[in-house]
């Protein structure tokens, strides 16, 4: 499923993604530097720990000399307190480091996000997108942090330990090493076998991870129908799943460890049976056979580490993957670009060059122009419009219609007529299949997309309030001073309820405005479009949500709003846009009428029997 996009791995090394990766690193080079730097000196200092060793033994203990054991010892001392030196450095700079990686990482996922195409988001659900900024990014953290620069150490650690036990005496080393082929074989089981496991635990996460989205978020759903007991039944059988497979792993690292010390124990015992014989023959020195001992002992440590990474590397590949899949998603709509979805120029009208930059329409765009104007802008034109959200059915057919500035235009028809599409279409959430939409005579392809929207003031059915105040919801994408907001929540009558909150405009929204009601929300979306103070006033199904009380009040409110203004009202209730100049009826994808109420009405067409529909239905309720 589309959701347990985890359970696709990939290569426990991709070379093409590790480059990428290590791109995050070039900004911090200098502290990575260091921290490489750190990571060598705490590895050279490891291996001259048993050396001390070996000096004290032969040259001081054995021969009965207790005169250099002090140095030896301050050199031991020595030792340990520049190990722990280099492991802080070392710690510090690469969780510094991964943080900031981590940081730079998120950021540039977000500004991303903030760009693609709303059509990506159609194809992908949040908690996947969410799961990319947070989970993913938290991957590449460890393998920054953890991973990276110290499997150099662990290499480093293992190449200079062999270095010096064949220097110290080559026999007595391979006989050490002759275990290793034991250690590859115990390695390369569990190294299969846990990505077998990581990889069940991980498809069993990402469900997890879905099915509380999806049943926390409709809880009072589950409520209503009183499915709390197979909810549960269902997540604990999804419970049962991640328990098990983690518990899978455990089996697999329970084993790998236990067999590496043994492994180790081994090796241990093969130095002390030859090297022990060495030392009573005379052909090796007691503290050479101790050092050996204490050498393997820190052999096997780097070994075990390095196939716990093989974990990490694993993880961060396959999110790594997943992240810059997201990044290398590139948007289709874009300021300026003058193309269409496809990349083609609008079939219709005349060919234009390719702009480098965008076009800005007259800054008068939607509004009435003056009367010492001598050439009006054009408003808004839809020309031979076809649309499809996919493949060839379309859902908007061979639409034409011109708003003029300032005028006041309803759209109305059947669910699925494609009302809202015209919306989503003059707002460039879209790219138009064929043919163009002008606004003020250019092209809306060829306009910057923040000029474009900064026009629009758009009031949705199902509105979106923000955690904050009532006053920064509806301030929001304004410079409206706390005198006009305060204005614009009278005008559209919202003062009411907001009065009678107890701090005011300064209280507290909460999530998506857990605490408002419906009406109340959709006055506040009104308050900020006035705070807006459009150019275009755009409303879809804007007062469908609110009761006949709230509708009046709104009502008088829009009176105000769209003085002066160009609007475009979608609307299920004919009554709201009975009185607009124009109204657009559309069917099936076709705009099949276009006039007032009451010629529409005399044309018997489309309008009148929708019209007559809610007449009964409005004479039932009654």
């Amino acid at each position: 499923m589309a959701e347990h996009e985890e359970d696709v791995l990939g290569k426990a090394y991709d070379a093409r993604l590790m480059r990428r990766l290590l791109g995050y690193l070039r900004p911090y080079s200098p502290q990575v530097a260091v921290a490489f730097g750190a990571l060598v000196g705490g590895s050279a200092l490891q291996l001259a720990q048993p050396y001390l060793m070996k000096v004290a033994i032969d040259r001081y203990i054995a021969r009965h000399d207790p005169s250099g054991l002090q140095w030896v010892a301050l050199g031991f001392l020595a030792v340990l307190l520049g190990s722990f030196v280099f492991e802080f450095v070392q710690t510090y700079v690469l969780q510094y480091v991964g943080q900031r990686i981590m940081f730079d990482m998120r950021m540039q996922i977000y500004g991303h996000l903030q760009r693609v195409d709303v059509q990506y988001y159609d194809q992908n659900p949040v908690g996947r997108l969410m799961t990319r900024v947070t989970t993913d990014v938290d991957v590449l953290n460890d393998l920054f942090a953890s991973g990276v620069v110290s499997v150099f150490g662990d290499v480093f650690t293992l190449t200079g330990i062999m270095i010096v036990l064949l220097q110290m005496d080559w026999q007595l080393a391979l006989v050490a090493f002759s275990v290793l082929p034991l250690i590859v074989l115990i390695t390369q089981w569990f190294r299969r076998n846990v990505r077998d496991s990581y990889r069940t635990v991980r498809v069993w996460i990402a469900k997890i991870n879905a099915f509380l989205q999806e049943h926390i978020g409709g809880i009072a759903t589950v409520q209503l129908f009183r499915r709390e007991a197979w909810t549960f039944a269902r997540f604990d059988a999804i419970d049962r799943g991640h328990r098990d497979a983690n518990i899978d792993s455990i089996f697999y690292y329970a084993v790998f460890y236990p067999a590496i010390e043994v492994t180790a124990a081994l090796a241990t015992a093969l130095i002390i049976w030859y090297g022990g014989a060495q030392v009573l023959a005379g052909a090796l020195t007691l503290g050479t056979l101790v050092a050996f001992i204490q050498y393997s002992h820190r052999f096997f440590r780097p070994i075990s580490d390095i196939s716990e990474k093989f974990n990490l590397l694993q993880s961060a590949m396959a999110s790594s993957e997943r992240i810059f899949r997201l990044l290398d998603t590139q948007p289709t709509i874009v300021s300026g670009s003058g193309l269409t979805a496809q990349g083609l120029r609008p079939a219709i009208g005349d060919v234009r060059p390719d702009e480098a930059a965008p076009v800005a329409p007259s800054p008068a765009a939607g509004r009435q122009p003056p009367a010492t104007s001598c050439q009006p802008p054009a408003g808004i034109v839809f020309d031979h419009v076809w649309f499809a959200y996919s493949g060839e059915e379309y859902v908007l057919k061979d639409v034409s219609f011109h708003v003029e500035p300032g005028r006041r235009i309803g759209v109305v028809g059947a669910t699925g007529a494609g009302k809202s599409t015209v919306i989503n279409l003059l707002m460039r959430f879209y790219d138009v299949s064929r043919g163009r939409i002008l606004v003020d005579g250019v092209d809306i392809r060829e306009m910057g997309l923040g000029d474009l929207r900064a026009r629009f003031s758009l009031v949705l059915q199902d509105v979106q309030l923000f955690s904050g105040t009532i006053a920064s919801n509806i301030r929001l994408g304004s410079t409206a001073t706390d005198g006009q907001v305060r204005q614009a929540a009278e005008a559209v009558h919202a003062s009411g309820f907001i009065d009678r909150l107890p701090k005011g405009l300064a209280s507290e929204v909460g999530e998506r405005g857990a605490s408002l009601s419906v009406g109340q929300k959709q006055l506040l979306s009104f308050a900020r479009a006035l705070a807006f103070d459009p150019r275009v006033l755009v409303l879809d199904e804007a007062t469908s949500s609110v009761d006949t009380d709230t509708e009046l009040l709104i009502r008088d409110a829009l009176k105000v709003l769209m003085t002066g203004r160009t609007t475009i009202a979608i609307a299920h209730r004919l009554s709201t846009i009975q009185d607009m100049d124009r109204i657009l009826v559309f069917h099936k994808g076709e705009l099949r009428e276009s006039g007032a109420h009451q010629e529409l009405l005399a044309r018997r067409g489309i309008y009148y029997r929708l019209y007559q529909l809610q007449y009964k239905e409005q004479e039932a309720a009654v």
